[in-house]
C-alpha cells in the first residue's frame, strides 16, 4: 500500500457524508450507522439519512459526543426530482425543522430536459428559503442528463436558485458520479463562484466505491481548484460502501463500531 493512497484514504474520510437510504432503514439501523463514525483515523464530515430518522441520528451523535461535529444531513424530492416545488420545499422546511443540518434536494432534472428552466431555478429557490442557515445540496443525477450542456445548464441554474454545493447523483440510477460529470460541475464552480456571495462546494454522490475511486476524484478537483480548496466545506463524497474500503486501505478493516478517535 502506498502513502499516496493512504493519505488519500484518511483525506476522503474526513469528506465523506456516510449514508443509508434503504427502503428497509430503521431506528436501530441508522443508530448503528451512527456509532461506527468513531474511527482511530478521524470522523466522517456527516451522516445521510432519510428524513424520519434524522432525529434518531441527532441523537445518537449527541450521546457519541459528536454533536456538531459530524454533520446530519437528508434528502428531500428523492429520488424522483419531480417538479412539484412546493412539496419539494415544504419537505425541505420539514427536514430543517427536525434537525437537518444539510438538505440534499433533488434537481427536477426533467423539467430542464423538457425546457422548463423556470421551473428548475424555482424550485432550487424554493428549497433555498426554506433552508435558512443549513446547507442545501442540489442533486442533478448527471447521469441522467447525460448531454454535457445540459449538466453545465442544471450546475447553472442551481447555482442561480441558491445551491450551496452541487452534486453528481442520487445512487437509486443507472449512472451516478463519474469523473467527467465532475469536471463540468467543478468547472463551473470555478467559473461562478467568485461571483457568489458564498462557498460553493461539490459532491460526487453514488458510484465511489473505493479509495482509488475517490483519489481520482480528488485529484481532480486539486487540479481544477487548487488542493486548498478540498476541505468538508467544498467537497464531500456520498456513499455507504466506500466508509468500509477505506477503513481497509487504512488497516483498520477491524476497527469496532464506535471504536475511539
Amino acid at each position: 500500500m502506498t502513502d499516496d493512497i493512504q493519505r488519500a484514504a484518511r483525506q476522503a474520510l474526513a469528506l465523506l457524508d456516510l449514508t443509508s437510504l434503504n427502503d428497509d432503514d430503521t431506528d436501530a439501523s441508522i443508530e448503528s450507522l451512527c456509532r461506527r463514525v468513531k474511527t482511530a483515523a478521524g470522523t466522517p464530515a456527516a451522516v445521510c439519512v432519510y428524513p424520519s430518522f434524522v432525529t434518531t441520528a441527532r441523537r445518537t451523535l449527541k450521546a457519541l459526543d459528536l454533536e456538531g461535529k459530524v454533520k446530519v444531513a437528508t434528502v428531500t424530492n428523492f429520488p424522483h426530482g419531480g417538479d412539484d416545488i412546493m412539496i419539494a420545499a415544504r419537505a425541505t422546511r420539514e427536514a430543517v425543522a427536525s434537525g437537518a443540518d444539510e438538505v440534499d434536494v433533488v434537481f427536477p432534472w426533467r423539467a430542464l430536459i423538457a425546457g422548463d428552466e423556470e421551473t428548475c431555478r424555482e424550485l432550487v429557490a424554493c428549497c433555498h428559503q426554506a433552508c435558512g442557515s443549513a446547507i442545501l445540496k442540489v442533486i442533478l443525477e448527471t447521469g441522467e442528463l447525460k448531454d454535457p450542456a445540459l449538466i453545465r445548464r442544471a450546475a447553472e441554474l442551481a447555482l442561480e436558485g441558491g445551491a450551496d454545493f452541487l452534486k453528481t447523483s442520487t445512487g437509486k440510477v443507472a449512472v451516478n458520479a463519474t469523473l467527467e460529470a465532475a469536471e463540468i460541475l467543478l468547472t463551473v464552480i470555478r467559473e461562478r463562484g467568485p461571483a457568489l456571495e458564498r462557498p460553493i462546494g461539490f459532491k460526487a454522490g453514488g458510484g465511489v466505491h473505493t479509495t482509488e475511486a475517490a483519489q481520482a476524484y480528488l485529484q481532480l478537483a486539486g487540479r481544477i481548484m487548487g488542493p486548498g480548496w478540498i476541505t468538508p466545506d467544498h467537497f464531500r463524497f456520498g456513499a455507504s460502501d466506500l466508509f468500509d474500503d477505506l477503513l481497509i486501505t487504512m488497516g483498520m478493516a477491524g476497527t469496532p463500531a464506535g471504536g475511539t478517535a
